[in-house]
């Protein structure tokens, strides 16, 4: 009996490369850094898929816990505008020491609330019978 030993073969000549990654926007990191000196030179940054629309980069600043968020195309880009600034740092998720720390402005809930926000008047429920 022979023993066969497997050697990889080279069938194509062509030098491996890493994929192309698209360029990080000028304008989200310019904002981000904007953002990060507003809160003291410091904040988390938590990345979150959101379907076709890209990466939402949420962040919760590190002097007054503001939220801010911004989106991007990729997962790639995202890691890269955090690699990319100063003082930001990645969360790993939402976790009870963030999520404590965070600070929602009015505002920011009146925009939450959608349409309902300045109703005075509401629509009649629809299981209002039941309730009856």
């Amino acid at each position: 009996m022979s023993e066969e030993t497997a050697t990889p073969t080279v069938t194509d000549d062509a030098p491996v490369t890493a994929p192309a990654t698209a360029p990080v926007p000028a304008d989200v990191v310019s904002s981000i850094r904007k953002y990060v000196a507003s809160e003291g030179g410091s904040a988390k940054a938590v990345l979150q898929p959101i379907g076709e629309a890209g990466v939402r980069i949420t962040l919760v600043g590190g002097q007054d816990g503001a939220l801010g968020d911004r989106v991007v195309p990729t997962l790639e880009q995202a890691k890269a505008v955090v690699a990319e600034v100063d003082g930001l740092e990645e969360a790993d998720e939402w976790d009870r020491s963030l999520t404590s720390t965070v600070s929602v402005a009015p505002s920011h809930w009146r925009k939450m609330a959608g349409w309902v926000a300045g109703q005075k008047r509401f629509p009649r429920p629809r299981n209002r019978k039941i309730l009856d």
